[in-house]
């Protein structure tokens, strides 16, 4: 698939060079990616999304500089982004380097170290295509179960509801879950922590240096503990990741209790995405806690 000329046009007056190769990349489900040339033989990957015009890739742009500002962990450079495109630095895949995992989990530790005095993020974004509401009321930005429950699994609830994802029983055991949540979901004591908030095997890159490259971010500042939960949900990373992470910053006790209470908002949301498959999992996880 060739880009279209108004985008190709826009993308070589930020550039100032001619465009003169770009080529399909594999991988997306929502966007499409390209990896342009110029004239001058530099290269960038760009991604757009030719049927849904928003300000997604405007909040991805934002995730990554947010991520950036921690300093600790590789991100791609952003070049430029609008409602209709965001062009980043190309990163040029490479194999792992010893001791990846580790160097991998150590890093991701410091990223959690960057903190803010409040939960969420000044602005809502998304979490695949789906909204994620990092905007909350005075109470929410302070207090991080009343945060997690109203604006992720509630949110994510609601979205099934209006979807027809939902049921009878889901919304019973939503309700019980509810009754149950202050001695789940607990603040720990720590500021909140600089969250990539959507890291799986898929939203990594290794670059040609043989580091972890972060991508597709959702980006808020929460429990560390819910991105701990999300690098779990597919299979998970290898265990010196995670032996490394709690060397540099050791979890709190319980933290394998509340394990799956942060998976749970990202299976509904899969669920919300995708559909029914999804459903018994998620009932799964609520039935861990009810």
């Amino acid at each position: 698939m060739t880009l279209n000329n108004s985008i190709k046009t826009k993308l070589e007056n930020v550039l100032g060079s001619k465009i003169i190769q770009s080529h399909s990349l594999s991988g997306g489900c929502i966007s499409n990616a390209y990896k342009i040339k110029v004239i001058s033989g530099d290269s960038f990957f760009l991604k757009i999304n030719p049927l849904t015009v928003n300000d997604m890739f405007i909040k991805e742009a934002h995730g990554l500089l947010e991520l950036g500002k921690a300093d600790v962990i590789k991100l791609p450079e952003v070049i430029s982004y609008d409602n209709d495109y965001i062009l980043l630095e190309l990163i040029i895949p490479g194999s792992k380097m010893k001791n990846f995992s580790e160097d991998f989990g150590r890093k991701f530790a410091h990223l959690h170290k960057f903190n803010n005095d409040y939960y969420g993020f000044y602005e809502d974004n998304y979490i695949g295509s789906n909204p994620q509401i990092n905007i909350a009321n005075e109470n929410e930005i302070y207090n991080w179960t009343e945060f997690y429950f109203n604006n992720r699994i509630l949110y994510q609830y609601k979205l099934a509801e209006e979807s027809g994802n939902s049921t009878e029983e889901l919304r019973k055991a939503i309700s019980l879950l509810e009754n149950k949540i202050e001695n789940i979901v607990i603040d720990n004591g720590e500021k909140p922590s600089l969250l990539h908030g959507d890291l799986w095997g898929g939203n990594y890159l290794v670059d040609e240096d043989g580091y972890a490259c972060l991508i597709d971010p959702a980006v808020y500042y929460g429990n560390r503990e819910a991105d701990l939960a999300m690098t779990k949900l597919f299979g998970g990373f290898d265990s010196k990741f995670y032996q490394a992470y709690n060397e540099t910053y050791p979890l709190p006790d319980g933290y394998n209790y509340r394990e799956n209470i942060y998976k749970l908002y990202h299976v509904l949301n899969h669920l919300n995405l995708f559909g029914g498959g999804y459903y018994s999992q998620a009932m799964s996880l609520i039935n861990y806690y009810i």
